[in-house]
């Protein structure tokens, strides 16, 4: 299918020959209309005829040159033609043997992609008679395959369009060549010729194909772009699944870790307060020991108390108190002589007095026994109280550990429970790029599909038009015409022959 359309430019996109109107502008249009005939009939060389004339040239004023070359019009449907076919989708060249001057005018008028010319050599903005450029030495079919290289096409993807005997390499080569206008030389070996001096002659020659299946590669481009896409979201939310997902389990190894803590502290804690329990039973039933010995002592201590009374303790005590107070009343008072020998007198006989009270032997030896019995009921007592005390600080002990231990339980509890609510937010996260994938899934088998029957469609029309132009060229088979290897094959393919 032609992708590429090449415009000679004199007599083709422009109406009329530059070389000719310059050389009006210098005087020497007959001797340059002489050289360009020849040159345009094949009876001269194109790189020969060019410098001639040219050469004739020097001299003239470059600002005039380029307000002549302003004045040269378009060829009749150029400007209708090359929009449509721009539209279309093609893409326009044009190669000629003419002036930079004018050549690059035309391109940025009309739009053209690529436009190659000669240049008309200028000092102090006066020709100098020389020209240089790609078509003095080469030719239009050198260029052309420059242009299909930067286009990566081939020539089959290509027609050209010319008047005259330099159009014929590239008319040769390219897939169509038109002869537009042009001299007999040329359309001996053209294509198509067409007459009318009216580029709008070429549109019906061009259709829409190359927009259609454009439009078709642009659909399938743009399926596989959206299938590039869907598959880097694809890559995307796998990436965050491996993200969430090990987010996720370290989450749940966290909670593992502190759910064992938890655990493990609740059962040093049921360990604490069992021995909290049995250190309080422990104090409670030494208390009841301590309490039962209390008893025993203080009953002892009432029997003797008993005795002491009955063996005349009671008047030793009351004798001891009469001297003291005695003793006190000489020490602290000022008496006269008289009255503290009296004191005196007193206390004295009171002393012997009390040497002389003799306390009962049995009730002194009973005494002495219960005395014994107290004294070890007591020691027993403070004894006991002891380990009581020392059983009661060690249930203390275990319950300040048993509430320090629930607390750090009850802390690993709450980090238990929020790292396993985080935990299943990441895995409802999870859970929900996975139904992103399996959307994105479904959406790039869909895709494909629609490509598959997309590429399918085209594969379809492409044997539909192979067909048509078969058969074709099976007719000019018949007719006795001589076929291209490339046709015979054609044939073969649709088996027609």
């Amino acid at each position: 299918m032609i992708k590429l359309i090449i415009f000679d430019l004199d007599n083709v996109l422009i109406d009329g020959e530059a070389i000719d109107e310059i050389g009006k502008l210098a005087g020497v249009e007959e001797e340059i209309s002489d050289i360009t005939r020849k040159a345009m009939e094949g009876k001269l060389d194109f790189e020969t005829a060019l410098k001639k004339r040219v050469s004739l040239l020097k001299g003239t004023s470059l600002e005039d040159v380029r307000k002549t070359m302003e004045g040269i019009p378009f060829m009749e449907g150029a400007e209708e033609t090359l929009k449509e076919l721009k539209k279309r989708g093609y893409k326009i060249a044009t190669i000629s043997g003419s002036f930079e001057i004018i050549a690059n005018r035309i391109k940025d008028q009309l739009g053209l992609d690529y436009a190659f010319s000669n240049i008309l050599h200028e000092e102090n903005g006066i020709l100098t008679g020389e020209v240089s450029g790609p078509l003095v030495n080469g030719s239009k079919v050198d260029v052309l395959k420059q242009i299909i290289k930067m286009e990566d096409i081939s020539t089959e993807e290509c027609a050209a369009v010319g008047d005259a005997a330099n159009d014929i390499s590239m008319l040769k080569e390219a897939k169509l060549g038109i002869a537009f206008n042009a001299k007999p030389i040329l359309k001996e070996i053209a294509d198509i010729v067409i007459e009318d001096k009216d580029l709008r002659q070429l549109i019906p020659l061009f259709t829409d194909e190359i927009q259609i299946e454009e439009k078709e590669s642009l659909k399938t481009s743009k399926l596989e772009v959206d299938v590039k896409k869907l598959l880097d979201e694809k890559k995307e939310h796998e990436k965050k699944i491996a993200k969430l997902t090990e987010e996720r389990d370290k989450l749940n190894q966290e909670a593992k870790c502190f759910r064992e803590l938890r655990d493990n502290l609740n059962t040093s804690l049921k360990e604490n307060l069992d021995k909290a329990v049995e250190y309080r039973n422990k104090r409670n039933k030494i208390n009841e020991e301590v309490e039962k010995y209390k008893k025993k002592r203080d009953q002892a201590n009432r029997e003797l108390k008993n005795l002491e009374w009955k063996s005349g303790k009671r008047d030793i005590i009351k004798v001891k108190n009469e001297i003291k107070k005695i003793d006190k009343t000489i020490e602290t008072r000022v008496l006269d002589i008289k009255k503290e020998n009296e004191l005196v007198k007193e206390a004295t006989d009171l002393r012997r007095k009390l040497q002389k009270m003799q306390k009962d032997e049995i009730v002194q030896k009973e005494a002495i026994e219960l005395k014994k019995i107290s004294e070890s009921y007591h020691a027993k007592v403070v004894e006991l109280s002891e380990n009581a005390q020392s059983a009661h600080e060690e249930m203390v002990e275990c319950f300040r550990k048993t509430d320090d231990i629930r607390s750090k339980a009850d802390d690993a509890h709450k980090k238990f429970i929020e790292t396993r609510e985080n935990a299943s937010r990441k895995h409802e996260d999870l859970k929900a790029v996975l139904a992103d994938i399996h959307k994105i899934k479904k959406s790039v088998d869909k895709i494909k599909l629609q490509k598959l029957n997309l590429e399918n469609e085209i594969i379809m029309k492409k044997n539909i038009k192979e067909k048509a132009l078969a058969e074709g060229i099976y007719e000019k088979f018949k007719e006795g015409k001589k076929l291209t290897t490339d046709e015979l094959l054609l044939l073969q393919k649709h088996n027609i022959v």
